[in-house]
């Protein structure tokens, strides 16, 4: 009989094991990666675009465009489009992002394919309704003024134009002005130019069948690979920032800066430096500034992997009058990283958090798809983050302050402040 007063054995892992994915490429060059697991008869197929905001030339393109795909084809209405995929059950959903932009379907694997030839016409023939662009606008407008009276937002966006200019893809932001000017024909040609070079990717109860269904579909597709924009980087501003807002109580805080890339040979450390900082409940800045000092409800500490960059955030909300305290307290934490070892139980403690919070995000196929996919589209090698936990078991109190003393210093982060 089970003795209830006995505590489980206590099992330690540091696997990381994906599902290996298999990968068709079709007669035109178009991948398609299927990733097979679970048992319930359900299915996502991802059409995954180099047409986010770093392609962009006037913010707001990149988003407009992804969000009318679906607003109407050559041959069907937004009404018609969005009918035909309620009917079933199956579900589209369109997210443009900094870096790419997706369209995912989720059905039942028996129905998924009967809607390939629609994904195919919003791929290849959306019409761009000058009605459903102006709500559109409308829309995206009236959220954007809610937005503005946040500090929160207010803060977030300052610190990005503070960190990349406001000419950078990462750092400009579109503004009611510049959306209220977007045309139809600029939807259009950003669209010709950047949706003619994507991914596919299957994951959940994927069939011969249904990846046969698919080749056939967009085996005809004319692909063009898109152009590879660069840009320089610029040093950012780490001089503080205070955006005075009235009739407010709260102050947003932001500290931020650039930081390298997931394939540097540092990332494993800086991964658990910025975990111990405030990367969960138990992090420094939690027990410092929220439990012993009751500045704030909550303060995080994280990093933005993009595709072309990387950086570093801290943020918090607080009492207007508790603004320059709070600051002084972050720094003083990031002094603390760069001259102080962690303490084995405490680097301990934050390894397995940190390794277990990062094994419970593989429990469905969708997501190991995710993980597939980041690997794919940010040019990781096969097995990363296998290797990054394996990195991360091996790191030592010296280590984590070696790579403090290189990243961790309060000079070189931005400042910013909104309320």
């Amino acid at each position: 009989m089970l003795n209830r007063k006995n505590p489980p054995l206590f099992q330690k892992s540091n696997s990381f094991t994906l599902i290996k994915p298999e990968k068709i490429t079709l007669a035109n060059g178009l991948a398609i990666t299927a990733v097979p697991g679970g048992e319930q008869e359900v299915i996502k197929v991802e059409f995954i675009f180099k047409a986010g905001k770093w392609q962009e030339q006037q913010a707001g393109i990149s988003y407009f465009t992804a969000h009318l795909l679906q607003k109407g084809t050559a041959t069907k209405s937004s009404f018609q489009v969005s009918s035909a995929f309620d009917q079933h059950g199956v579900h589209l959903e369109v997210g443009p992002g900094y870096d790419f932009t997706s369209i995912a379907l989720y059905g039942l694997t028996k129905n998924i394919d009967r809607f390939f030839e629609l994904v195919y016409e919003i791929i290849t023939q959306p019409s761009f309704p000058e009605t459903e662009l102006q709500q559109a606008k409308d829309i995206y407008i009236q959220g954007l003024k809610i937005n503005l009276e946040k500090t929160s937002y207010l803060a977030s966006r300052q610190l990005r134009q503070t960190l990349f200019g406001n000419d950078h893809p990462y750092g400009r932001d579109a503004d009611v002005e510049g959306i209220s000017k977007i045309l139809r024909g600029q939807l259009s040609a950003f669209h010709q130019e950047h949706f003619r070079d994507f991914e596919i990717i299957c994951s959940g109860k994927v069939t011969e069948p249904l990846t046969n269904a698919l080749a056939k579909t967009f085996d005809g597709l004319p692909v063009s690979k898109g152009i590879n924009r660069t840009i320089e980087r610029e040093t950012g501003n780490a001089q503080p920032s205070y955006l005075k807002k009235e009739n407010t109580v709260q102050s947003s805080i932001r500290l931020g800066k650039r930081i390298i890339s997931r394939t540097h040979s540092d990332y494993p450390a800086l991964l658990i430096l910025n975990h111990i900082l405030g990367g969960f409940f138990g992090s420094r800045l939690m027990k410092n500034i929220r439990e012993e000092k009751g500045l704030t409800y909550s303060i995080y500490s994280s990093i933005t992997a993009l595709k072309h960059d990387s950086y570093l955030s801290i943020g918090a909300d607080v009492n207007k009058e508790n603004r320059k305290l709070t600051i002084q307290e972050i720094k003083k934490e990031l002094k603390n990283l760069q001259s102080r070892f962690i303490g084995s139980a405490a680097l301990e403690t934050a390894r397995n958090h940190f390794i277990g919070s990062l094994q419970a995000e593989i429990t469905t196929p969708f997501a190991h798809a995710d993980k597939i996919k980041n690997m794919m589209l940010y040019s990781l090698p096969e097995g990363f983050y296998q290797m990054l936990l394996n990195k991360i078991e091996l790191l030592n109190e010296n280590d984590l302050i070696e790579t403090a003393q290189k990243y961790f210093d309060e000079a070189s982060f931005s400042v910013v402040a909104a309320g």
